[in-house]
């Protein structure tokens, strides 16, 4: 697979939203994972968010270029997806499909060029969507665009477009979204050499609402083991995170949300260990 190209539009400010979003959450949770040499990994998590309880267990199976990946929750609901690399060069098929819904089939095709990347997604029913993205580029600087095609209607119900810029210590990107309606840009900044800080900014605006929402957010990495996050966004919501390697791949992550504008409501508090012998 190449790694050369400018990458897939789904990445288009993905480091920027990482900051924001990555492992923030509420709720309580705990997963245990192993992994043998034969190349089967096993792992089951249990999230408890109010008074509802959820669980999934998951095994994967890698074997040459293919992977097999199974998911079992509480609900009773199977998801399934196997993924094959380099059927033909630079290429990556991705087959998914969750029981007892059958409807829910669905095969996709990545292609990686030195200079673009392609994708399509087909649902496998009577009335099927079709997904497209396409990016065109290098490393540094990638333009792009996806759509989301109904046939039985024969319209698109989604089409983005967008534009990316990375480079080793920066960057930046603009997507125009919802068929034209919202407009999202994200900035992010490593402030020193060793790469252990990171800035971010984000700005989204729904033109039909006239909403706008600012966050700034920024992570931290104190030492090898521990790492802070927080964000915040023009409405006075305030996140924090503190993510802590106990040993090797087991964190344990406290997290919590306050309403610096309504300091009189009640902050929430989460709570997820992560356990890989």
């Amino acid at each position: 697979m190449s790694s050369r190209g400018p990458g897939l539009f789904s990445d288009f400010g993905k480091k920027a939203s990482d900051v924001l979003t990555k492992d923030y959450s509420t709720e309580q949770k705990f997963s245990l994972s192993s992994e043998s040499d034969a190349g089967v990994a096993i792992a089951s998590s249990l999230a408890k968010k109010g008074g509802f309880s959820a669980g999934v267990v998951a095994a994967q199976y890698k074997y040459k270029k293919s992977t097999v990946d199974v998911k079992v929750d509480t609900e009773s609901s199977i998801a399934t997806s196997i993924t094959v690399t380099d059927i033909l060069p630079s290429m990556k098929t991705i087959a998914t499909c969750r029981f007892p819904d059958y409807n829910s089939g669905k095969i996709g095709v990545q292609y990686f060029h030195e200079h673009a990347s392609f994708t399509t997604a087909v649902d496998l029913n009577k009335s099927p969507n079709v997904d497209i993205s396409a990016t065109i580029g290098t490393p540094f600087i990638a333009f792009g665009t996806e759509a989301s095609y109904k046939v039985d209607s024969r319209s698109f119900t989604t089409y983005n477009a967008g534009v990316s810029l990375t480079k080793p210590n920066y960057g930046a990107s603009v997507i125009l979204a919802d068929k034209g309606d919202a407009v999202k840009a994200t900035y992010f900044h490593q402030w020193d050499q060793e790469k252990r800080g990171v800035a971010v900014a984000e700005i989204a605006r729904k033109f039909s609402t006239n909403v706008n929402i600012l966050t700034v957010g920024a992570s931290y990495a104190i030492d090898p083991h521990t790492l802070v996050k927080a964000k915040l966004n023009n409405h006075g919501n305030l996140d924090t995170l503190v993510q802590h390697e106990m040993a090797s791949k087991s964190f344990l992550i406290l997290s919590g949300s306050f309403d610096t504008l309504a300091m009189d409501k009640q902050p929430r508090f989460g709570l997820a260990l992560s356990l890989k012998p």
